[in-house]
């Protein structure tokens, strides 16, 4: 199935490999016509829910390159790694924690482990991408891609409850590239080089009985967040950090998972990280970024709990749980069975001869001012049906000869493929009633 998926995500314009004219380059991928509008929608979705429905949690937006001292104040210079090994008889690099499920270069068949080849040692390999900031390139002006986007809305804390002027408790939500040098980029989309991530911060008081309660409420409101989504909740889990998997700073951490054709994996961390984000930025800046409760008259760190999905993770659950191949009139059809909300095309306007095209094209022109949507005139009715089930455009508008005299047109929702003929004028209305429209 997941071959399936990745031939449908490059033959219908979601996902093309990076550079691909040059062989690719391994870990990086180009989001095409669909895909940027899927990936887009998605990032919509999370922004709605998490920021512009609420009044305790506002946005940011912040640089890809932040001052060094962050990344040595967060621990990443010193300990984001992961234990590498190299064989020396066909030049592989692979992550030593998963030799059993990595491919031998030479021997694909066969995992490192088993195909003969002399292993190095395990050595530890940091993940964050180098980069120099000004003309010279020494220790001075060295500077590292983020690995992640929360460490400057911990940076960024006092100036955003300033200007904003939250009270805590509140959150500080982002999304934004990121940037890990995996020693074994996989499964298409889900681990890469480069991706985006979906982070929101809540600061909270530092008192154990208000931190387990915003972590139980974060843990069961992101978990709804991807069934709203539309993704199937027998395909989701909520797993729960055993106490030797916790991060030596973190008080909990549960993860959502979702069951991939590759087996259960991540799509999201909640975690009650305490105060230690704050702290360690308040130690290596010698800046106070504690909080003042005037309320309560005390001053404190605050602790968070964090929110962190995979933009990217999230886009490839949407592509996997939406695939299914039916029958319609005793052929196989391919369709996305994506939720309107977050279809690439809302609609699409198919006129039934070209002889209707004008009308047709008119019809189109003022529904996009409203909707995205797809104009096709190419081939069989039929044909055109199948094309739009395989992009996941849950409904088709019909403009016929009859629409001329009666003002009405024919819609066909994608999923239960069921028509039913409704006034032009309406057309709006009837997607804002199917969740096509927000």
């Amino acid at each position: 199935m997941m071959d399936d998926i990745v031939s449908l995500a490059k033959r219908r314009g979601f996902i093309f490999q990076s550079s691909e004219i040059y062989g690719g380059i391994n870990g990086f991928w180009d989001f095409g016509p669909l895909g940027v509008e899927l990936r887009n929608n998605v990032k919509r979705f999370w922004w709605r829910a998490m920021v512009d429905l609420r009044d305790d949690v506002v946005g940011v937006d912040t640089s890809i390159i932040a001052h060094p001292e962050t990344w040595r104040a967060s621990g990443h210079v010193n300990s984001f790694s992961d234990p590498m090994i190299d064989c020396k008889t066909c030049k592989g690099r692979f992550r030593a924690d998963h030799l059993e499920t990595s491919q031998c270069l030479q021997k694909p068949s066969k995992n490192p482990q088993q195909c003969g080849g002399e292993l190095t040692e395990a050595r530890a390999f940091n993940l964050m991408f180098h980069t120099f900031v000004g003309a010279n390139q020494d220790s001075a002006s060295e500077a590292f891609l983020r690995p992640e986007t929360c460490q400057s809305i911990f940076t960024q804390f006092k100036n955003v409850a300033t200007t904003s002027r939250q009270k805590v408790p509140f959150g500080i939500g982002q999304i934004g590239k990121s940037f890990r040098n995996e020693i074994t980029p996989r499964n298409f989309i889900f681990r890469s080089r480069e991706f985006e991530q979906m982070e929101m911060e809540f600061f909270i008081k530092p008192d154990p009985v208000e931190q387990q309660k915003w972590y139980e409420y974060w843990v069961a409101f992101r978990y709804q967040w991807y069934q709203d989504l539309g993704i199937r909740k027998e395909k989701l889990r909520l797993r729960e950090h055993a106490a030797d998997e916790l991060a030596h700073y973190a008080k909990g951490c549960t993860d959502v998972e979702y069951e991939f054709p590759f087996g259960w994996s991540e799509l999201e961390g909640i975690a009650n990280r305490s105060n230690y984000d704050l702290t360690q930025h308040m130690t290596f800046s010698k800046k106070d970024l504690s909080y003042f409760d005037q309320a309560n008259n005390e001053k404190y760190v605050p602790a968070v709990i964090e929110t962190s999905a995979g933009c990217d993770r999230t886009l490839l659950t949407v592509l996997c749980d939406a695939y299914h191949v039916d029958e319609v009139e005793g052929e196989a059809r391919t369709v996305l069975r994506i939720a309107p909300e977050i279809a690439p095309f809302k609609v699409a306007i198919l006129p039934l001869s070209k002889k209707l095209n004008e009308k047709a094209e008119s019809l189109a022109k003022d529904l996009r001012k409203r909707v995205k949507l797809d104009f096709d005139d190419a081939g069989s009715i039929g044909k055109r049906y199948r094309r739009q089930d395989e992009v996941g455009t849950p409904f088709c508008v019909t403009y016929d000869f009859e629409s001329e005299t009666d003002g009405k047109v024919t819609v066909r929702e994608r999923d239960t493929t069921k028509q039913e003929r409704i006034a032009v004028t309406e057309i709006i209305n009837y997607l804002v009633d199917h969740k096509a429209v927000l």
